[in-house]
């Protein structure tokens, strides 16, 4: 699911999308929930479009390397600050994760798995998703945003 798919293709400020006070605040709580993890959040000036990013990740699915390409794209956005809206950059984690950079390159351009991404948008509004992350739990539960652990183990034990 697209984060913010409002967001031009060259990405917009994060100052002009939010207010500080709110940027600071939602920072706190993604380093909070990310350092028991090991998961470093970084200040972003930038909101990424996310749509070349999930597109070359339908690409990495393709070719067996989804989890490993999802991972470094989730690192390089919000760990090393890295706009995953520029096919550059998503070039550069296909390569080191072993996926061919150009071909990646050419599925992003070519617009090949747009249709999935409709099909998921229109999968989550179906499930009344509003945000992400969000998790589904046997199609009844949802949990909405980085939360504690505890309330993951909460609403495991109700459904």
């Amino acid at each position: 699911m697209e984060i913010h798919p409002e967001t031009p293709s060259e990405g917009t400020l994060m100052s002009a999308r939010f207010p500080a006070e709110d940027i600071k605040r939602m920072m706190g709580h993604l380093r909070l929930m990310g350092t028991p993890f090991g998961i470093a959040f970084v200040d972003r000036p930038m909101l990424s479009n996310s749509r070349p990013a999930l597109l070359a990740a339908e690409f990495a699915r393709e070719q067996g390397k989804f989890q490993a390409f999802h991972d470094a794209v989730f690192a390089a956005y919000f760990s090393f600050g890295l706009d995953i809206g520029d096919l550059d950059v998503l070039r550069q984690i296909a390569s080191d994760v072993g996926i061919d950079a150009d071909a990646l390159a050419g599925a992003v351009k070519s617009g090949k798995h747009l249709p999935m991404l409709e099909r998921t948008k229109e999968d989550a509004a179906r499930l009344g998703v509003t945000g992400v992350p969000t998790f589904v739990i046997n199609d009844k539960r949802t949990i909405v945003g980085a939360q504690p652990l505890d309330v993951f183990r909460k609403t495991l034990r109700s459904v």
